[in-house]
């Protein structure tokens, strides 16, 4: 994938992730997602790289001080083609990372000795987190705890940590059904130092970091679905204008085939403008709403599955094959309700616990207009 990723970074991507004052161009979210869908389009993998590297400099654009912006991202600029990664789920899954319970959730811990930090723990799903070298990318942001007897709320962390830093291996690669080109690996976290500025805010600010930088990730998912949702429509609309199944007519001709194509074309378009609308609302926000922006991942990515099967019950069994591009298209879009907090766990932990809140207003944050 390099060089495709760096025909991405010459084209600015990286740079657009960055904020303005370390030498970034920092686009909005939304212009991000129009970019973000006509890549997907044609390959899910390289813009998941970028949203991996998005996901580990992103902490640091929002919560960052401005020493540590200054100390760590303008590498990303001097040579766009490095990776960052977020090192989040736990070997034991991500989806109670905040438990209130100090016995339970993240497993990773930082312990503090000195003027240092020390980090043992181990991560899968750590996309980018090979680098291009597979020992390791240039930064990693880890979340952890820094208390193993105290909860979230005093102990969860995010510490930035720089690739080259020692203790830091590929312990293996996760071998996934679609987004083939992404690496998934295992990471170990073994007696990693790094400086006491490293982390972001203190110890406690972790979930928030965390649920701001998987609502960026959320909004310009639906972009990713809609982009994989058009390859399979425009595929089989072409295949349903040319093959007629051995009959008198294309099979566009019958209505099935009509209402089928209609309908997946209106699943898309309204995917699209939930999309725009969650990013819109994201950098009108400045990142603090994030209601549609877990909306749409999670309905975006469950249309998908469902647009792309249609596209398969169109074409035929012959869709399951290669002779048809359907079937890895399915991959692809089967990660998206899985993968960057599924969507399970979205809506207990992040859509109930809003709903559930007594301060919820159902018309404030999806309607609100900001300055």
């Amino acid at each position: 994938m390099r060089p495709f990723y760096e025909k991405a970074v010459d084209a600015g991507f990286v740079k657009a992730l960055l904020p303005v004052d370390v030498g970034g161009t920092a686009i909005p979210t939304l212009d991000f997602a129009l970019a973000a869908e006509e890549l997907t389009a044609v390959d899910v993998n390289v813009p998941t790289a970028l949203l991996g590297t998005g996901l580990g400099v992103k902490p640091l654009s929002f919560f960052g001080t401005d020493e540590q912006k200054k100390r760590f991202l303008p590498d990303f600029v001097e040579d766009g083609s490095r990776l960052a990664a977020f090192a989040f789920t736990e070997v034991t899954g991500g989806a109670n990372f905040d438990a209130k319970d100090p016995r339970f959730g993240v497993k990773t811990f930082a312990t503090l000795e000195g003027d240092e930090w020390v980090i043992n723990g181990e991560k899968h799903y750590t996309t980018n987190g090979t680098g291009w070298d597979g020992k390791h990318c240039h930064l990693y942001a880890v979340v952890c705890r820094t208390d193993p007897s105290k909860g979230p709320d005093e102990s969860l962390a995010v510490i930035m940590v720089p690739g080259d830093t020692p203790g830091i291996s590929v312990t293996g690669i996760l071998d996934t059904a679609g987004h083939r080109a992404t690496i998934s690996p295992r990471m170990k976290f073994e007696n990693v130092r790094v400086p006491v500025g490293n982390i972001l805010g203190k110890p406690g600010d972790g979930k928030k970091i965390i649920s701001t930088n998987f609502a960026w990730t959320a909004a310009l998912i639906g972009a990713a679905c809609v982009g994989v949702m058009r390859a399979a429509y425009d595929h089989t609309l072409a295949f349903a204008r040319s093959d007629s199944r051995s009959g008198p007519h294309p099979i566009v001709e019958y209505p099935t085939v009509g209402y089928m194509l209609a309908d997946m074309k209106m699943k898309i378009e309204a995917c699209r403008y939930l999309t725009w609308k969650a990013c819109h609302q994201y950098d009108q926000s400045n990142g603090t709403e994030h209601e549609l922006a877990v909306m749409t991942k999670v309905f975006c990515s469950e249309t998908s599955v469902n647009v792309v099967y249609d596209a398969m019950r169109v074409v035929g069994v012959d869709s399951y094959t290669d002779l048809h591009p359907l079937a890895d298209l399915m991959n692809d879009a089967m990660c998206f309700p899985l993968y960057d907090g599924g969507n399970m766990g979205a809506r207990r932990r992040n859509l109930h616990e809003m709903i559930k809140d007594p301060n919820y207003s159902p018309l404030t944050a999806p309607y609100a207009t900001f300055a």
